[in-house]
């Protein structure tokens, strides 16, 4: 069992300024007892996984509404490997179409929410999903 709170980075990558979503699941995850980063508007994916690397994060949550998740969640992955920190759990949420979706669990990212999903269901598959042995148990599209 994890002995300290889970640490998760949530960030925006690229040019969407759309961070409503987000915050949302920042606080839901804070509220959960999660201890969370919030990197902020336009990161790059290398100042992402920087800042997993530096915060010794358990997961990244990426929230890409730009239609540039293929990009984002791709070339985070790529860095988390050539990091030697393939144990950072990636999840994420925004308009991904389903063949997409597939292709990008396919890559390594553990959970994709889509449109629909409910922040209950968000906050229980992190708090149940990452951290424990730094694997995730599942991959789910909502």
């Amino acid at each position: 069992m994890q002995s300290s709170p889970l640490r998760v980075v949530v960030a925006k990558p690229g040019l969407d300024g759309h961070d409503r979503g987000a915050k949302v699941v920042a606080r839901a995850l804070r509220d959960a007892g999660v201890e969370v980063i919030y990197t902020g508007l336009h990161q790059t994916p290398a100042q992402i996984v920087a800042t997993a690397v530096q915060e010794d994060a358990d997961g990244i949550g990426l929230s890409v509404l730009s239609g540039a998740h293929m990009t984002a969640f791709t070339e985070v992955m790529k860095l988390l490997r050539h990091e030697d920190a393939s144990n950072i759990v990636v999840f994420g949420g925004g308009i991904i179409p389903e063949d997409d979706a597939a292709s990008l669990l396919e890559e390594g990212v553990a959970a994709l929410f889509t449109p629909g999903a409910s922040i209950a269901t968000v906050v229980e598959w992190v708090t149940t999903h990452v951290g424990e042995d730094g694997k995730p148990l599942e991959c789910v599209v909502s």
